[in-house]
């Protein structure tokens, strides 16, 4: 179908193969929606996680048994398209499906409405229409509230903005959650503030490190033991398990817990029960599982170096940590934040980092994430001469090869000018009036500058939609 840029473009997501469909893109076309259709997890939940305006989807149901609506659910990248805040999704059944109970619950829970096939033209095009305007309100709301934050975790970027509401929402659950990343990426603060947001932050947080502990005690540290139970055991000890009780379990590195103990912890998972070394009665326990590794748990499943029934147990919510190379805009706030809160540390009373340091610090590649970046930090606050950081401490070398010594005073003002917009936009949501009344300048002359700056695509489809209004004018 040859594009129609007149045309709203609705996605149109089908569970089985086959389903005829040619009546509904002529329905959709005639109501003034073109269709774009996908029977693809990953390709849709690219295409809904990449917009920032709001928009419409089609989730074509039919066909679906109660079978294939269950395991429709259990599908994690679909999952999340479907919870994707800026879409609006409309059901298409088919006669006497209602009847599913497992589909009405997907309805309820993930639509904004729903029409039975065939249907009238004219019924489609109002229901989209309805749905896309249900959206438009969705994000006028979200944009007049102020973005979600992670206690203790600095930054500004889209994507500690995008972690902040993920963590949000699965705090919310009593669901298991599973954090995966590099090393260094924050993941115990992740699994601390979820605990904090939750309805069990009253409660204890309870945290291990199953790398730490040597193989042949981590049984007994995370079931306990009873008095006698082995030679030492002198007087019942509690298990980090049954310390977790009613609040939040943290299980650290649990790529490394041994064969044995991945059995007990599945059974506790499974049953809610445990039972201490030496013991003989079943002790329940209720305590929300939130685990972390650094390493690829998928590929040790593979290697049959972890249970694969565990892996999906624990992994029912799962967060990506983003590595700081993906967070560049994040590095200077982390770096003067790290200033700050070790400023005792030095033998000066540092006033910040020279031009070539903070070059330095874009140029890395931060192997070590965030805990690399605080950890150089504080060395060179040690080990500096000076009032002011240079790359030279930070034992990192000036990308530009000069030093800080030749860098003229317009350098300087255009990399501040640029710094000072990108920490207005993020803050304003990027919305250009708010921003430009920040700055203290006109819409015009922001626009201006962003381009000057090339930062006219940072905010994405709907920013450059702002932009392009403000050229118009």
């Amino acid at each position: 179908m040859p594009a129609c840029p007149e045309l709203r473009e609705t996605l149109r997501f089908h569970g089985p193969v086959g389903v005829e469909d040619a009546g509904l893109e002529e329905a959709a076309l005639a109501a003034g929606w073109r269709l774009r259709s996908t029977p693809d997890d990953e390709s849709v939940l690219r295409h809904v996680a990449g917009r920032r305006a709001p928009c419409v989807a089609l989730l074509d149901l039919r066909g679906l048994d109660e079978g294939g609506l269950q395991s429709l659910r259990r599908r994690p990248a679909l999952a999340e398209a479907l919870a994707a805040r800026q879409v609006a999704w409309v059901a298409i059944l088919e006669a006497g499906q209602l009847a599913l109970q497992p589909l009405r619950n997907l309805v309820r829970e993930c639509c904004h409405d729903y029409v039975t096939w065939p249907c009238e033209r004219e019924l489609l095009a109002t229901v989209l229409g309805h749905a896309q305007g249900m959206a438009a309100l969705d994000e006028d709301c979200a944009e007049g509230m102020a973005a979600p934050a992670i206690e203790g975790m600095v930054g500004e970027s889209t994507a500690v903005r995008r972690l902040a509401v993920r963590l949000l929402r699965a705090a919310a659950s009593e669901a298991p959650v599973f954090l995966s990343g590099e090393t260094g990426t924050g993941k115990e603060l992740a699994a601390t503030a979820i605990h904090r947001q939750s309805t069990r932050s009253k409660m204890p947080f309870v945290g291990i490190n199953c790398g730490a502990i040597p193989h042949s005690l981590i049984q007994s540290e995370l079931f306990g033991y009873e008095r006698g139970a082995f030679t030492g055991a002198t007087q019942r000890k509690l298990g980090r398990i049954e310390m977790a009780h009613r609040g939040t379990l943290f299980l650290d590195e649990v790529a490394d817990l041994p064969t044995e103990s991945q059995a007990s912890l599945l059974r506790f998972l499974e049953q809610g029960t445990i039972e201490r070394l030496g013991g003989t009665c079943a002790i329940e326990v209720d305590a929300r599982i939130v685990s972390a590794t650094h390493v690829d748990l998928a590929q040790a499943v593979e290697e049959g170096r972890f249970r694969v029934d565990l892996y999906h147990r624990l992994r029912v919510i799962e967060l990506q940590m983003p590595p700081l190379r993906e967070r560049m805009g994040d590095i200077e706030l982390i770096a003067r934040h790290a200033l700050r809160l070790h400023a005792r540390e030095g033998r000066f009373r540092f006033k910040g980092f020279t031009p070539g340091a903070l070059r330095a610090l874009q140029r890395h590649p931060w192997p070590g994430n965030v805990r690399e970046l605080i950890n150089r930090i504080r060395e060179a606050m040690v080990m500096a001469d000076g009032c002011y950081i240079s790359a030279r401490d930070l034992g990192l070398e000036d990308p530009s090869g000069d030093g800080d010594a030749s860098r003229t005073l317009d350098l300087a003002r255009r990399e501040g000018e640029r710094a000072a917009i990108e920490r207005a936009l993020a803050r304003s949501g990027y919305r250009l009036a708010m921003a430009a009344e920040e700055l203290g300048i006109s819409r015009v002359t922001l626009y201006r500058l962003l381009h000057r700056h090339d930062l006219h695509h940072a905010g994405g489809d709907a920013f450059d939609r702002r932009l392009a209004l403000v050229r118009a004018r």
